[in-house]
């Protein structure tokens, strides 16, 4: 099987990168939300994306009509009945995702592959909520989805070969450049990275330097394009706990424990650049 037709559940940032790439990549693409009204304007997002693409001239007109004849906005999961394979990109909760499986199990055909774009929950919790957990994995895409070109292919214990292969295939197929990784906590990308990111957050909190100096200085000693802590504001403090969380509950490792100074800031919505205020101020 070749994946010809892609259902994505959810459609916000990540969802809406991924619908790009693929219609880019001349699959069709149905997406749903919860809402018809919000799947049609994700869809007059990605038509002003697109618009972009063609004035600086990264994109002819003729593919970017192309692309917008591939993509469906729907509000009914019935609709990804006929997908090669669906990945869902909803809010990172698992009781939430794991009931979504369940439903996506029902409505799909048996060759249907079900994927998650979760960037740390166990994937085999989903996979066993189905009635196919060899035909379920990881396809995790990283923000914003058009630019990166990351594709963490995650194994759960359960999934087969084939299933591996055709979500490889799928992610070479929209230019990215897939690696594959087991089943545990953070994959390869979030257990290297938080860490270090939980570890400026308690540099700050102990006072050994300021915010502006901790940033610099990831920049300029390690040339990293962006700081730890304004890092963190783009991705979202909120986001980011949750992820330190998981990765602390499945290892145990102090290392991994969230500093308090992050927990407060999530408490007081202080949330990075979604909320206006982070680390840094973005309402001036």
């Amino acid at each position: 099987m070749t994946v010809k037709r892609v259902g994505i559940v959810g459609s916000g940032i990540m969802g809406s990168g991924m619908a790009e790439v693929a219609a880019k990549a001349g699959i069709e693409v149905v997406l749903r939300s919860r809402k018809q009204e919000t799947a049609d304007r994700t869809i007059a997002g990605l038509e002003k994306s697109l618009n972009k693409q063609v004035e600086k001239g990264r994109l002819s007109e003729e593919d970017r009509d192309g692309a917008l004849q591939r993509v469906t906005g729907t509000s009914d999961l019935g609709d990804l009945a006929a997908c090669d394979l669906v990945i869902e990109s909803v809010v990172e909760d698992l009781a939430t995702k794991k009931e979504l499986f369940n439903e996506l199990d029902r409505i799909c055909g048996e060759s249907t592959i079900l994927a998650t774009n979760t960037s740390t929950l166990p994937v085999i919790e989903m996979a066993m909520e189905t009635g196919r957990p060899n035909k379920i994995c990881g396809i995790h895409f990283f923000n914003p989805a058009p630019m990166m070109s990351l594709v963490e292919i995650v194994r759960p214990l359960t999934a087969d070969d084939e299933t591996i292969a055709e979500a490889r295939s799928f992610a070479e197929a929209c230019g990215k450049s897939p690696v594959e990784v087991k089943d545990q906590a953070g994959f390869i990308v979030n257990a290297l990275l938080f860490p270090y990111l939980n570890n400026a957050v308690r540099l700050l909190e102990n006072g050994v330097a300021t915010r502006d100096d901790i940033d610099e200085a990831m920049k300029g000693g390690c040339n990293f394009p962006m700081g730890p802590l304004a890092l963190l504001d783009l991705v979202g403090l909120d986001t980011s706990l949750a992820i330190i969380e998981a990765l602390y509950a499945e290892f145990r490792d102090p290392n991994y424990a969230p500093v308090p100074l992050l927990k407060r800031m999530v408490a007081a919505e202080q949330l990075g650049r979604k909320s206006g205020k982070g680390f840094y101020d973005y309402k001036k």
